[in-house]
């Protein structure tokens, strides 16, 4: 094998490895190429992370950025990871089991938008328009979700565990199943909410309303 490498010399070792010609460097024998690396036998292997989807910057003739405005899109599994939408237009838009995490979806409209499943951890949702959107067993434990509008919003059996949501409006939401322990819903609206179910171990819910509350702890 050494006598192989000696007579193909590092040009050729780049060439078996599909790797771009830039500079190499050589330590201790062992050559490091760009876009390619050789394994102990010899053959061209993925570079770390290039196997990984890439977050889609237009979707349907739609660009997803800043104060986009693309109600009903279907972005249903995709990677959207860390990407920023403040203040776009997602009314009825998709994102079943969509990959949310950290993302920033500060004042975003998402009325009506299918969000089942969504990993939603981490993720900015200040101010977010949420009305009557489906987040049943969506993700969304450490979310920042101080003021946003919930109303009517199904979050069945979906994990708001440690989520910020301080006067947030969740009146008439379906919470039944949910897990909010260690949530913060201070000032927070949850009447006419359905919490049957719902795990509050530790949750904080200083001067939230809870009129006419389906499983709302009482002694809040």
């Amino acid at each position: 094998m050494s006598n192989l490498l000696r007579a193909l010399g590092l040009s050729g070792l780049i060439a078996l490895a599909g790797a771009s010609a830039v500079p190499a460097q050589e330590t201790g024998g062992t050559a490091v190429l760009s876009g390619g690396v050789l394994s102990e036998g010899g053959e061209a292997a993925p570079a770390p992370g290039g196997g990984e989807e890439e977050r889609p910057g237009e979707v349907a003739g739609c660009r997803l950025v800043a104060k986009a405005v693309c109600p009903g899109l279907d972005l249903r599994h995709r990677n959207l990871r860390s990407i920023a939408l403040p203040g776009a237009d997602l009314r009825g838009a998709n994102l079943m089991r969509a990959d949310l995490r950290h993302a920033d979806l500060r004042g975003a409209d998402l009325s009506g938008a299918i969000l089942d499943g969504a990993d939603l951890r981490t993720a900015f949702l200040q101010g977010a328009k949420l009305t009557g959107a489906r987040l049943r067993g969506a993700n969304l434990e450490f979310a920042r979700a101080t003021g946003a509008d919930l109303r009517g919003a199904d979050l069945t059996a979906a994990s708001l565990e440690a989520v910020r949501a301080d006067k947030a409006d969740l009146s008439g939401a379906n919470l039944e199943g949910a897990d909010l322990q260690e949530a913060k819903l201070a000032n927070a609206n949850l009447s006419d909410a359905v919490m049957e179910g719902t795990r509050i171990r530790f949750a904080i819910f200083q001067n939230t309303l809870m009129t006419g509350c389906r499983g709302c702890p009482a002694d809040w």
